[in-house]
């Protein structure tokens, strides 16, 4: 199985790219095929040209590849934090170029329809808001935006998400339990291991530098 995991995290020591390394590991060590695109590091253009969005338009190398990959994997991974319950701009934009029509989706007689149908998607995010008043204040406008406009749109019908939160309220031990239970997410779902297969490389003392990432 092959698995495309993209992280939206500015810091390559955040709490994002601790829970997206687990779960590589996991995978791994289940025998799959992981990619992982770090949008920031690679510094991946969010702006969407005009001349991408003609009828019968081209992207650019870099889209392209991002379009090959998002087509040949069978199981999404997306890393990100919250921002005004929203994803950052640059996994905004990574959407709106490589979620492309005649990529993810198409229209045909009767409407739009999705192209990667039979795939999977996990989306882990991390906030700071405290769940209640999350709940309280917004609801969850993230739930919907992933499993119903963009992956349910494009026809993937499983989609699990798990939000994080509060990282910046969190201590040590509750970000070694998330960082578990991102393991046994993927455990669960994609992988017969014991719970002990692999060990978790950062330390409790490390993740306490992470709390408000």
């Amino acid at each position: 199985m092959r698995v495309l995991v993209v992280i939206g995290h500015q810091r390559a020591d955040s709490f994002c790219h601790a829970l997206a390394e687990a779960a590589v590991v996991e995978f791994g060590n289940a025998g799959h095929d992981v990619v992982v695109r770090d949008l920031y590091a690679e510094g991946f253009d969010a702006i969407l040209p005009d001349s991408e969005v003609a009828k019968g338009a081209r992207p650019d190398e870099v889209v392209g590849r991002h379009c090959r990959e998002l087509l040949e994997a069978d199981v999404y991974l997306i890393v990100h934090p919250v921002w005004w319950s929203m994803p950052p701009a640059i996994v905004k934009g990574w959407v709106d170029r490589v979620f492309r029509p005649g990529v993810a989706y198409e229209f045909g007689p009767k409407g739009a329809v999705g192209k990667l149908q039979g795939k999977q998607a996990i989306v882990l995010t991390t906030s700071n808001t405290p769940p209640e008043d999350e709940a309280r204040l917004h609801g969850d406008p993230l739930d919907k935006l992933w499993k119903t406009c963009i992956f349910g749109f494009c026809g993937v019908d499983d989609c699990y998400r798990r939000n994080f939160a509060s990282l910046a309220m969190s201590s040590a031990d509750d970000r070694v339990r998330w960082v578990e239970q991102v393991r046994q997410i993927v455990r669960e779902r994609y992988a017969d291991l014991p719970t002990d297969a692999v060990a978790w490389p950062l330390p409790s003392e490390q993740l306490t530098q992470l709390a408000g990432s």
